[in-house]
């Protein structure tokens, strides 16, 4: 729905099963910091997500290089 947003993968972790991972991706950087997270998408995205966290998540931009 979030404009820029291209799909998410879900990861559990092998040796930590209650551990996840979860890559995004957006086209571009503003896509997902501005467009997305001063929405009203981003509101409802964590209201559905938020109560599984057990700790505040840990946010951080990547560029696939291959």
């Amino acid at each position: 729905q979030a404009n820029g947003f291209n799909g998410i993968n879900v990861h559990r972790g092998v040796e930590r099963p209650n551990v996840y991972l979860l890559t995004l991706q957006w086209d571009t950087l503003e896509a997902h910091t501005v467009g997305f997270r001063e929405s009203d998408l981003f509101v409802q995205w964590r209201a559905l997500i938020g109560p599984f966290f057990a700790n505040p998540p840990v946010v951080e931009h990547w560029e696939l290089l291959n």
